[in-house]
């Protein structure tokens, strides 16, 4: 079996694709629908766990990608962070030689996970300022 890692060039080629056929809406548009069909793990979980449902989905998703991370969680705060260190994903992109990547490819985790986790009533941050490092931080916070 391949790992899923093994598609992440695929994914940027197609969002370089959507893009030169719709423009950014177009990419957004995709990745809203893939959102709202393919995230209801995680919904499920953060409805039914609370905060700590993160945890569940992160746990399980970033060991399978075999991301290099950190996750906090204190439930009694209601907050989750992600501290990663190295993104498989991005980390990937950034090792290709034969192929540039989507320009906005981190962006894809801001609008899925958002969409989820705010109507649930969390706050959603994901900083970015060291994509071009595999790297970033993500904070959900029950508001």
């Amino acid at each position: 079996m391949i790992p899923c890692t093994d598609f992440i060039p695929a994914y940027s080629e197609l969002f370089k694709y959507l893009h030169a056929r719709g423009g950014e809406a177009a990419v957004r548009e995709f990745w809203a629908d893939l959102s709202d069909r393919f995230l209801t793990n995680l919904r499920d979980l953060v409805a039914k766990h609370g905060i700590a449902g993160c945890w569940l989905y992160w746990s399980h998703t970033l060991n399978e990608e075999a991301a290099d991370f950190t996750m906090e969680l204190d439930e009694e705060a209601g907050k989750f962070r992600i501290t990663m260190h190295r993104c498989p994903s991005k980390g990937r992109l950034l090792k290709e030689q034969h192929l540039e990547p989507y320009p906005d490819y981190c962006a894809h985790c801001d609008l899925l996970y958002r969409r989820i986790l705010e109507p649930l009533g969390y706050e959603y941050s994901l900083v970015t300022s060291r994509v071009d490092e595999a790297a970033c931080e993500l904070t959900v916070q029950r508001r």
